[in-house]
């Protein structure tokens, strides 16, 4: 059985991810808290390259939700055609508009209960809006932070919530209102589902994970002056080192050439 984090170990654990990177933000592009709100939802099974890639005209059509009820839903799905499920988004996109207008003057509540009654918008939405619009401390779930949780032991759990309630007891304070952002950046760009980018994690002292990946050429996985590819080199240990080149198709056939000479 895994030993569990202290209160110590996850300060700890979010004071090195700060000194990573101080200031984490959402890599989703918005204007006001309203465009946050339908860039979270066009977000779910999705990437925010692609959500920020379809918004960025929408976005310049449409920034309230009188303006984007106005659209309509077959404008909407045009802009928003290169998503995933983007009839589905854009039908809770005009819906949502209108619940807006009709429900709350036509702005975006702070309040969980009435971000919940909007269509297309989850718990996990709700707290991203609650945080990033609001300045809540809440701690937004998805799969990137359910991995991470999960795999370094901060707090396990079966279920998004789960988590969610295990991060609520073991975030400190001081690092509560912007935890989320940095457990979603470290699942993002190191702590990866397939291959975790363990040689250079931050946080590696620290993690319960067993089955650490080790950097080709190394006996246990350690690293020295070697950056982690990672966006801006965040979360790494050290990234001043000069990338290692990937093998070309005629570095591979020399190299064949050469173990066959030597078989022969």
């Amino acid at each position: 059985m895994r030993r569990s984090f202290s209160k110590t170990d996850a300060e700890r654990f979010f004071a090195l991810l700060r000194t990573a990177e101080p200031e984490p933000k959402t890599e989703l592009r918005y204007l006001n808290a309203f465009t946050l709100l339908v860039a979270v939802v066009l977000s779910a099974q999705a990437t925010d390259r692609s959500v920020n890639k379809a918004t960025a005209g929408l976005f310049e059509l449409a920034d309230t939700p009188g303006k984007m009820a106005a659209l309509g839903e077959e404008i909407i799905a045009h802009h928003i055609r290169t998503i995933g499920l983007y009839r589905t988004k854009a039908k809770n996109v005009a819906a949502l508009s209108r619940a807006l207008i009709e429900q709350h003057h036509g702005e975006v509540p702070r309040d969980r209960a009435a971000l919940e009654a909007l269509p297309g918008v989850g718990r996990k939405t709700a707290n991203v809006v609650l945080n990033v619009a609001f300045g809540e401390p809440t701690i937004a779930v998805d799969t990137h932070i359910f991995r991470v949780a999960n795999r370094t032991g901060l707090a396990p759990g079966k279920t998004p919530l789960a988590v969610e309630m295990g991060l609520e007891r073991i975030v400190p304070a001081a690092y509560r209102q912007q935890a989320h952002h940095w457990l979603i950046l470290h699942g993002r760009y190191v702590c990866m589902a397939r291959k975790p980018h363990c040689p250079v994690c931050t946080v590696r002292g620290l993690c319960r994970f067993e089955a650490k990946t080790a950097e080709p050429g190394t006996a246990d996985g350690t690293l020295e002056g070697r950056g982690a590819r990672t966006r801006r080199g965040a979360f790494a240990l050290d990234n001043t080192a000069e990338p290692v080149k990937p093998r070309t198709q005629k570095a591979k056939a020399q190299r064949r050439k050469v173990h066959r000479a030597k078989r022969a």
